[in-house]
């Protein structure tokens, strides 16, 4: 009797969909090519032109300024990329487009020239708008509805963001800093490109995932009557009034041209967004007040957060001895290899799932470090100041675990639970983290270099915070958000993200003026207070949620 063969997009690996891997790596490459962007921008903009590896010579205002500019596009772009898939092309295809506009984009880069550094960006601000929103959207459709596997599905997949990530400082910034800028800009296309070859060969284990939607016929197009948020927006005085005012206001209070259309943006946004909030119901209102909070709170924390790939990214590189002796080297790499290869094993005895992700993990690190070892290294080394954006990924992928189980054992116990407390709680942590940071521009002005151990302690905190607030985010709109609004809810996250990458800019302008120490522990403390406002707030918010946070039960997990 012979065993019937599946088709590709039938068939499984490790128990879960085959297309799951494809994405897993075409995601990896994307990391991959967007952090190790991140490791170099404003770096190479602020390296003299007469260095022996030249940069812009730009002044660090500057530099941060169109860090900010371009870490906030590149999340807003993902609203007209989710746009495009959802109504035009797909998923499948918006993922195909993005992938192909960053290949372009980073083998613009690897021009020297300023007009090829401004394409580039361009193209890849273009490029992630289309596939970071998408690609994500895909790993779901990949199982049916109730199918207990799509959690796991979706952790197996956030693993491969944090391998690309953590291999992008490492490999892309230490060529880019080391050799030069462009090699680097350069390298981060070749990833970009060796993941859309994955993608193109896998798309036969992604039939019927992310597909474009069926063309409305003609009757169904006359039948759908009901007016779009822009129409309903100019047929309501009260609404064109706020957006008017706040229009004039921004574009005679600002000088910059980018800020004026910023905030013009921003006004029509208000006035579309107080047009829509006069359709809801009272329980309707009441929960898209906590997710404005919410909402508030994504701005907050990604704004000190992003300091990592600007100001905590120079100073890193102009400020920090980062010359250390093999011996040190040989036991980080040693101790992290044990420890993911001991969780795999562990994990392996009590049967679990994830053991092999584990084990995977600790050889890949094995191989980098024999790679390194062998290739790179010297003793005494100067560690680059790109390698340091790997410090987050690295603890996020051993941490999570860790503190998913923390989240679930609290819950379990009976104490407080929701996103919002679990956000507020992540805004404290990652500020705190700052406080390490006081101490390194301390440690500075005293001795004229600070310690490495600084800068490890304070992105430990800022993963742990990471690991609090960012995870539940995305679940607490879905259970908040008004059914028929709920894309618009998920699109103004992610323009809260980009407003957030732009405030860390304008941050990292400001410590221009006002000195490093200052800005460090001022955002301390600001976060600190912040977060303890919200937990002073947190009875009255439940109350608002009407039951919603109930629903929920443990995105944290």
């Amino acid at each position: 009797m012979s065993k019937t063969i599946k088709p590709p997009h039938e068939r499984e690996l490790f128990g879960h969909p085959v297309g799951l891997y494809v994405l897993f790596f075409t995601e990896l490459w994307e990391r991959f090519s967007y952090y190790g962007m991140r490791a170099l921008f404003t770096l190479f903009l602020v390296a003299a032109v007469t260095a022996d590896n030249p940069g812009y010579g730009w002044d660090k205002e500057a530099a941060y300024a169109l860090y900010g500019w371009y870490t906030m596009l590149v999340y807003v772009a993902s609203i007209p990329g989710g746009i495009l898939a959802d109504k035009v092309i797909g998923q499948k295809k918006a993922v195909m487009l993005g992938g192909l506009l960053l290949c372009a984009g980073h083998g613009v880069m690897a021009i020297d020239a300023l007009w090829a550094f401004y394409a580039g960006c361009g193209l890849i601000i273009l490029g992630v708008g289309c596939l970071k929103p998408n690609i994500s959207t895909m790993v779901g459709g990949l199982y049916k509805q109730g199918d207990e596997r799509r959690d796991i599905g979706f952790y197996i997949f956030y693993i491969g963001i944090n391998v690309g990530a953590f291999l992008a400082g490492i490999i892309i910034g230490t060529v880019g800093e080391n050799i030069n800028w462009h090699y680097g800009f350069g390298l981060a296309g070749i990833g970009m490109f060796i993941g859309q070859l994955v993608y193109v060969w896998g798309q036969k284990f992604l039939v019927g995932v992310g597909d474009a939607p069926p063309k409305k016929t003609a009757a169904e197009r006359a039948a759908n009557t009901e007016p779009s948020a822009i129409q309903k927006f100019f047929g309501h005085p009260p609404s064109m009034i706020i957006a008017g005012v706040i229009l004039l206001a921004s574009i005679f209070g600002f000088s910059n041209i980018g800020y004026k259309i910023l905030f013009s943006a921003l006004g029509i946004g208000l006035g579309i967004g107080f047009t829509i909030y006069q359709e809801f119901t009272p329980i309707e209102r009441d929960r898209v007040k906590v997710l404005m909070l919410s909402f508030i709170i994504v701005i907050v924390f990604w704004g000190a957060f992003e300091q990592a790939g600007g100001l905590m990214n120079v100073y890193t590189k102009e400020k920090t001895n980062r010359v250390t002796n093999l011996l040190n080297i040989d036991i980080l790499f040693v101790l992290g290899i044990v420890g993911l290869l001991a969780k795999g094993i562990l994990a392996q005895t009590k049967k679990q799932a994830s053991s092999r992700y584990w084990l995977a993990g600790g050889a890949l690190l094995a191989i980098t470090f024999a790679i390194l070892r062998m290739l790179v290294f010297t003793d005494p080394y100067e560690v680059a100041a790109t390698v340091f954006q790997s410090v987050n990924a690295f603890f996020i992928f051993t941490l999570a675990a860790g503190i998913g189980a923390f989240w679930y054992n609290w819950k379990m116990n009976g104490r407080e639970s929701s996103s919002i407390f679990k956000m507020a709680i992540g805004v404290i942590i990652m500020g705190w983290g700052f406080f390490f940071m006081t101490a390194a521009s301390m440690e500075f002005d005293s001795k004229g270099s600070s310690a490495m151990y600084w800068l490890v302690l304070a992105y430990l905190f800022h993963t742990i915070g990471e690991l609090c607030a960012s995870p539940v985010a995305l679940s607490f709109i879905t259970k908040l958000a008004p059914a028929r609004y709920a894309a618009i809810m998920m699109g103004i996250y992610f323009a809260a993200t980009g407003l957030g990458n732009k405030l860390a800019g304008v941050l990292g302008e400001w410590s221009e003026s006002a000195g490093e120490l200052q800005i460090f522990t001022g955002i301390a403390i600001f976060c600190t207070i912040f977060g303890l406002l919200v937990l002073a707030l947190l009875k009255p918010l439940k109350r608002l949620t009407h039951g919603a946070e109930d629903l929920q039960v443990d995105a944290g997990h």
